[in-house]
């Protein structure tokens, strides 16, 4: 295969999930449909959250900066997406790619960095109720929210260096519809074996440490629950993390689908599906999730609704 020095190299080729010109319009139109109701949806739970001051507490201040990091998440991938199918081209520039690479890490570590926060948030509302509203005040909640964005900007720098690290192409085809590290590092013609070594690494401290955090949180919740001799208590107190514990599972779900679709084993069209499902449906269906699961949004979303009509 022939090398590509980067000095020339200015531009990259994103995969297609069709090459049918039938299906483009399909396409174009489910994709779009997809990104409006995800950013709509989002919107709505930003929304609600602003305007309804029985929401102002720490539960429900994690759930908007939620929604509007998912927002950025599907944001980062979509619409380069829809445009190229519009456009008939899959061309994306060099600097392009890195942004896109940067700001989808981005976004997904402060998914992860959050859901782990609100996990926290639940383990202490439900162990420890009564130092509840001294442990999680206003200030230790921004504080949090800061600790997220700066985690998250790290892992995204540190995989971003490792992908400048790159001074030659075997190709310039990427296999996915954007720019992921793994898709982008297979592309080296030098020994990647560092490079992957030092990828791994960060994944494990940024997205193993958060799994940890969620599993211990949860462990302790169902410990303090089965303590609780009520059925409708138990009931009553898990039903406050219900909608969490779905979105969580949605997230690490379609993220180890998308982790594994990056193996070699793996078809490109099957990893295209799983980053798909991570990067697009995932940020569509956590405001359903949210609003039909949470009794508090679902009722502030209709007077939202009853006032505008």
């Amino acid at each position: 295969m022939e090398r590509y020095n980067l000095t020339h190299v200015s531009e990259f080729y994103l995969m297609s999930f069709s090459e049918d010109p039938d299906l483009q319009p399909i396409l174009f139109g489910l994709f779009l449909s997809m990104y409006l109701v995800a950013v709509l949806g989002n919107l709505l739970i930003i929304l609600a959250v602003t305007s309804d001051s029985h929401l102002h507490t720490p539960m429900y201040f994690f759930l908007s900066n939620l929604s509007l990091a998912d927002i950025g998440f599907t944001s980062s991938t979509v619409p380069k997406l829809v445009v190229d199918i519009l456009t008939h081209s899959r061309v994306i520039s060099y600097a392009a790619c890195l942004t896109q690479l940067s700001a989808f890490l981005f976004f997904g570590c402060m998914d992860s960095m959050l859901l782990t926060v609100m996990a926290c948030d639940r383990f202490v509302a439900i162990c420890h109720p009564l130092h509840y509203a001294v442990i999680m005040n206003p200030h230790s909640c921004h504080l949090l929210l800061l600790l997220s964005v700066f985690v998250s900007i790290l892992d995204s720098q540190l995989q971003n260096f490792t992908a400048l690290q790159v001074s030659c192409f075997k190709d310039v085809g990427i296999a996915s519809f954007f720019c992921e590290t793994s898709k982008f590092l297979d592309l080296s013609c030098s020994d990647t074996i560092i490079k992957n070594i030092v990828t791994y690494m960060v994944g494990v401290l940024f997205g193993f440490l958060p799994v940890s955090g969620i599993i211990f949180s949860y462990y302790k919740i169902v410990s303090v629950l089965l303590k609780i001799p009520s059925s409708a208590g138990r009931s009553k107190a898990f039903s406050t993390c219900s909608s969490h514990l779905s979105v969580v599972c949605l997230f690490y779900g379609t993220g180890i689908g998308t982790y594994r679709g990056s193996n070699p084993s793996y078809s490109p069209r099957k990893g295209m599906v799983a980053s798909l499902m991570y990067t697009v449906v995932t940020p569509m269906l956590n405001p359903f999730i949210y609003s039909l699961r949470n009794k508090d949004i679902s009722s502030t979303l209709k007077r939202l609704h009853f006032w505008k009509i």
